[in-house]
């Protein structure tokens, strides 16, 4: 069983630059993330498709692959050890014990020639020494935790022989063995039905209960995250453009990226046959990123300061939790907009004779 940590915040991520070597240049995945990680609680980064999501996961475990990513700068500290600095043989020591990964594919993430129960094992013999009969026993607990029936049975199975439901389970058993301190789940909810889902998003909860793990969620998903997540992070073309509450992110959107992907979530008490809403436009080519903010040009609302200079991350809403990076909350576009919006009004007052 891992120590707990009782500082807070457990994991901080600050200014995080990585980039992968192509033959057409540098991509620059992720530009300038930060974000802190508490105790016991579940953080959601949200962002479509290629908005460097993933990418930071795998920078926190330092999974990326050697010969194209690298990060360039900034700072990773899990319990106020700094991660960027170390070896592959200190990762070791705590990737797979306290830091642990649940990935997008199960049928690409578990091994189909091995049976379950010795990937159950493995990590747990590796970290904790345990024999392999009390290792046996843990892996047996921990499928009735999650809810497998008949776990001794289960240990001998295959791959082949699980739905996509029940590898999803294992592959959270197999994380969650070893008792970490942060459990990384990316997409893990992907590719299954609405049921399967709710009780996957169940089982996070209760580990979460049982053994006060400390939960990053990666999806697009915004379903997810309202029935999961405490904080949220949107990110969009590497950077996090906001972040707050879930409460802050659902009710009191304050970028226009955000206002976005909940205008795009289908509404169960919306209107048959109307078309669904999206973003106009392409995320921006990470080759050469623009110079100002990278939604500018999808933006409905971008000005020409949104073009040529980068928002700052700031305060918003009144609350030291909710932060964006938009230039449409500066305090001079709020007066402009004031004055569009009062001379809009005065424009539709009857003329008085």
């Amino acid at each position: 069983m891992s120590a707990r940590y009782t500082g807070e915040p457990l994991l901080e991520v600050s200014d995080l630059h990585v980039s992968f070597s192509t033959y057409g240049g540098h991509v620059q995945a992720v530009r300038g993330a930060s974000f802190t990680l508490n105790q016991g609680e579940t953080l959601a980064i949200v962002g479509e498709s290629g908005s460097g999501k993933s990418v930071t996961a795998r920078s926190i475990m330092k999974l990326l692959p050697k010969d194209t990513a690298k990060i360039t700068s900034g700072s990773i500290k899990y319990k106020n050890q700094e991660l960027i600095h170390h070896s592959e043989k200190q990762m070791r020591k705590i990737r797979g014990s306290e830091l642990t990964m649940i990935f997008q594919d199960a049928m690409t993430a578990l091994n189909p020639t091995i049976n379950i129960g010795e990937q159950l094992m493995e990590g747990i013999r590796h970290h904790q020494k345990l024999s392999r009969s009390d290792a046996r026993k843990k892996a047996i607990q921990m499928l009735k935790l999650i809810g497998m029936k008949d776990p001794e049975v289960r240990l001998k199975q295959h791959l082949h022989e699980f739905s996509g439901g029940m590898r999803q389970r294992v592959m959270i058993a197999i994380a969650a063995i070893g008792n970490p301190s942060i459990l990384i789940a990316d997409e893990p909810t992907t590719a299954l039905d609405v049921t399967i889902q709710a009780q996957i998003l169940d089982l996070f909860k209760m580990l979460q209960q049982e053994i006060g793990v400390s939960i990053i969620i990666i999806t697009h998903d915004l379903g997810v995250v309202a029935n999961l997540a405490k904080r949220v992070c949107v990110m969009y073309a590497g950077k996090i453009v906001e972040s707050g509450t879930v409460r802050d992110i659902f009710y009191d959107p304050k970028h226009p990226y955000t206002e976005g992907l909940l205008a795009s979530m289908p509404r169960i008490d919306g209107d048959k046959g109307s078309p669904l809403t999206s973003i106009p436009g392409t995320p921006p080519d990470l080759f050469a990123p623009p110079e100002g903010c990278a939604f500018a040009v999808r933006c409905p609302h971008a000005m020409e300061v949104c073009r040529s200079y980068e928002p700052p991350n700031v305060q918003v809403g009144g609350f030291d939790s909710h932060y964006a990076a938009c230039w449409l909350n500066d305090e001079r576009a709020k007066s402009v907009l004031r004055q569009k919006e009062n001379s809009h009004r005065k424009e539709l007052e009857p003329v008085v004779m």
